[in-house]
């Protein structure tokens, strides 16, 4: 199973693609970022996710997308924004892809470190040694996106085999 994990945001969207064998391991595809330049208007930074967002998915054919909910901070005007990239995540996903899948930031740190209030470095550490890498992916985006990816991976195959 071919799993694309999305961490969403405005700016820097991040992105990881793993692949998941019938014995339940995880191989490391491909993760980065995708940048929105702050000089351009919103449209424009949507337009511009949307189309590398959508390049993604045809060159990767990825299975399943697993998304990151929002967490709202304090800043509103960010979150206005953030929301209206995940939209564009969301629509980008169920139109190319199908399969979309959502993950509270609690569920993607329980299933990786077995505690939702685990640090943002543990869980970095686990995406490392799960995938078996020799360093922590970079940037953060892209890590936290990995992890979104074997959040889904883990709890797919929990589904999976409660319901056979």
């Amino acid at each position: 199973m071919r799993i694309l994990g999305i961490d969403p945001g405005y700016a820097i969207i991040g992105f990881g693609i793993v692949d998941k064998d019938e014995r339940g391991g995880f191989t490391h595809i491909h993760s980065g970022a995708i940048n929105t330049p702050k000089e351009e208007s919103v449209p424009v930074r949507l337009a511009m996710l949307d189309e590398a967002l959508v390049k993604l998915i045809k060159e990767y054919k990825p299975n399943c997308i697993a998304v990151e909910e929002l967490f709202f901070n304090t800043n509103i005007t960010t979150g206005i924004k953030v929301a209206q990239a995940r939209g564009v995540i969301l629509l980008a996903a169920i139109k190319h892809c199908g399969l979309l899948y959502e993950y509270t930031p609690l569920q993607v740190k329980m299933a990786l470190t077995g505690t939702g209030t685990a640090e943002k470095k543990q869980v970095q550490y686990m995406v490392k040694a799960i995938l078996g890498l020799k360093t922590e992916p970079k940037p953060d985006d892209a890590a936290d996106a990995l992890a979104v990816a074997i959040c889904h991976g883990n709890t797919a195959e929990y589904k999976q085999r409660v319901l056979n």
